[in-house]
Order: structure tokens, then sequence, then C-alpha cells
């Protein structure tokens, strides 16, 4: 009678430690969302040179994550911020970490000049179509009709507009040096390989990096493991379409 081998899941060197506790809610997908982004940064070897910003939100607890020079931010600046470390140290890679509202509402000023200023950083947002950490109240990428805490009967488009298309509108306004994705924690081998492209855009000199992450949140929308991922990988998708809308120089994920 042989013994199975129990294989521990690996982790990112660039952890902070290998057994770090996980720091959000169960089934969330920030922690898939991050471990893509420490893939890319091990398979890059760029550890030493990465500084990582993160928003206010769900994403704030990420700050202490990888064992690389990190700050946290005011809520919806996290974009001027890293753009600021990057134009006083252009050796360092700059990665803006944020969710949907901190990209999309009260950053979405900084997002788009950013993004048309073509500014040689990464930004990387977690949509999971809803405020997570205030609750669950409707934001810019709720769908139509999905009920949150602040749309009790279902979002309304005629009141408060369609879901915001984050990688689109970024494509529409960047130069054709930038990088432009929209991934899912449903993936997480193509989306690591977005992040780094992404970051090797950044690396190379090219200009603005930009990956959206389909993400989860059962916690505020009050399902189970197998609705919580039927709806990431069947209802989200069909409003936002995963992959690449912009590629310098390369071949697109199919």
């Amino acid at each position: 009678m042989t013994t199975a081998t129990v294989l521990e899941p690996k982790m990112p060197k660039c952890w902070r430690q290998e057994t770090k506790p996980h720091k959000f809610c169960p089934g969330c997908g920030h922690g898939d969302i991050l471990k893509a982004l420490g893939t890319a940064i091990d398979e890059l070897g760029i550890q030493d040179r990465v500084v990582f910003g993160c928003d206010i939100g769900c994403s704030l607890l990420s700050w202490d994550f990888f064992n690389c020079d990190a700050i946290q931010t005011h809520h919806g600046r996290t974009t001027p911020v890293m753009t600021g470390i990057k134009r006083a140290r252009p050796e360092l890679i700059c990665i803006a970490y944020m969710g949907d509202g901190g990209g999309y509402a009260i950053g979405a000023q900084h997002l788009v000049n950013a993004a048309s200023r073509n500014e040689k950083l990464t930004v990387i947002l977690a949509n999971n179509a809803q405020y997570g950490m205030t609750g669950g109240q409707m934001a810019p990428t709720t769908l139509p009709g999905m009920k949150t805490e602040t749309s009790p009967y279902g979002r309304d488009v005629d009141a408060t507009g369609n879901p915001t298309l984050g990688p689109e509108m970024v494509a529409a306004i960047t130069p054709a040096s930038a990088y432009v994705a929209r991934g899912t924690m449903a993936n997480i081998p193509q989306l690591t390989r977005m992040m780094k492209k992404a970051l090797q855009n950044q690396i190379d000199g090219n200009g603005f990096s930009f990956v959206e992450a389909l993400s989860a949140c059962p916690t505020n929308w009050r399902m189970n493991a197998a609705k919580t991922w039927e709806f990431v990988e069947k209802e989200m998708t069909k409003y936002f379409k995963v992959g690449e809308l912009k590629v310098p120089a390369a071949k697109q994920e199919g």
C-alpha cells in the first residue's frame, strides 16, 4: 500500500513569509490575484526593484504581503502616488493595486490622466462589481439588475448608468505602446501571463500598463462557493469580456 504525498501550494518567493495567513474573507478573489502578481514578479526576477502601492478598501490588506517596498495611499490616490515615485526613481518598477471603487470612482480622474499621459507604471485593478470593505454597496462595475446594499431592487441603468468598462476606456485613450488587458481569477495561468506582460511593458519603458482582474466577493454577494464561481465565470464575463485589448508588438492571448 502506497502513501500519497500531500503537495503544499507553492508560494511566490516575493511573499513576505511562505506561511503568511490569508487576510481576506473565504472565497475572496484578492488572494488569487495577488498570487498571480507575485508569481509574475518572481518569474521576471524584479523583486528588489518593485515598489507596491495599495489603495484603501479590501486592497489595503495586501500592504505587507510582499517582501518589497510598499506604501498604502489615500482612497483613489494610489495611481498618482506611484506616478510620483516612478518619475522620481524611474529605475524602480511601480505597481498600483486597487479595487474598482478606487480606480473607477474616486480615483477615476487619476486613472484617466495617467493613462492619457502614458505614465510608465503598472496598474492592477480588482473588479468584484461592488464596494467590498464597506458592506457591498453599488459600485461603478455593478452589473445591470444586480442587487447590492444600495440597489436592493437591482441596478437600474436608466437611473445610474451602465457599468464602467475600464480596460476599454484605458485602451481608447492610451498610445500604441500601452498594454491593456482584462483577466479573471477563474484563469490564474492566463492572469499571470497578463501580469508579466504588464510588468515587462514597464520594464521596457514603453508606457502605461493596465490589468483588470475579475474577482469574487461571496460575503457581500451572499452566495455559496458554487454560485460564486458561476457568477464570476458566466455572469461577469457576459459584460466584462476577458482578453487583451492592447498589446505593443506582441502576440495576443487567445
